[in-house]
């Protein structure tokens, strides 16, 4: 397989695209959608989003040390497509996308996006400058989190909520469940691994056929002649615009 050296460069697909709802002081709110965001610690909670001094959220998140990253969806991707190419200087990004802002439960002047399914409230522990963008580490102080996506035993099913990625200048939705944290090495039942002479002939001739691929799914262990992964779907991508309030649709170049 050929492959091309580039120049340095960020290449890291993909990525959430989120809106981060800010506020100052004095009053003023603004979202902005940003995909350099992440999680950096588990306990203590905390994560980052990084942010070119010039964008005009940037001075209110300098200012009041707070923001929201409000997870978005594929009802929400025109709206958070906008927000990243609309400055909050030249309009109302809540007005223009009708989407509601609501008090934080531990913030001060950081507002939530309502619609958004997930809210994660966040003050600002440091600022790194550190080019083109400056990071701000932030501690998570709460999370609010829509009941509508709560299953019958009051578990939250995030996956069911539509949540779109950012792969270098496209919106995805996520597609199909390939498996879950561990399935790789979690033991299979003796249901499904057969019994019996022909399920223990079957089984060894599983293993001896993966022995030289023991970490992979088993449908990328064996591809046909012209090198496909049978029973390989694609996806299309889905762009959907937001279906609540009457926000006009705008492009976006």
């Amino acid at each position: 397989m050929a492959k091309q050296t580039w120049k340095p460069g960020n290449m890291l697909y993909p990525l959430p695209a989120v809106m981060v709802s800010v506020g100052d002081k004095e009053g003023n709110t603004n979202i902005l959608t940003i995909a350099w965001t992440g999680t950096v610690c588990t306990n203590p909670p905390m994560a980052y989003i990084s942010v070119r001094p010039e964008r005009h959220s940037y001075h209110m998140i300098e200012e009041s040390g707070e923001f929201v990253i409000n997870l978005t969806t594929e009802e929400l991707a025109h709206v958070a497509d906008y927000c990243g190419v609309r400055s909050g200087r030249d309009v109302d990004k809540w007005k223009e996308c009708a989407l509601t802002q609501r008090k934080a439960e531990t913030l001060k002047y950081a507002p939530v996006v309502a619609e958004s399914p997930v809210n994660i409230e966040c003050r600002v522990v440091r600022k790194e400058e550190l080019g083109s963008h400056h990071m701000f580490l932030a501690e998570v102080t709460a999370v609010q989190a829509d009941d509508a996506y709560l299953d019958e035993k009051g578990r939250f099913d995030l996956n069911r909520t539509g949540l779109i990625a950012y792969s270098h200048g496209e919106y995805l939705s996520l597609g199909e469940k390939l498996g879950t944290f561990g399935y790789s090495v979690r033991k299979k039942s003796s249901s499904s691994a057969g019994s019996g002479k022909k399920g223990r002939a079957a089984q060894a001739g599983k293993k001896s056929r993966l022995q030289k691929a023991d970490c992979l799914p088993s449908d990328q262990k064996k591809k046909d002649s012209r090198g496909q992964q049978p029973g390989r779907k694609k996806h299309s991508r889905q762009i959907t615009p937001a279906k609540k309030g009457k926000a006009r649709q705008q492009k976006t170049r």
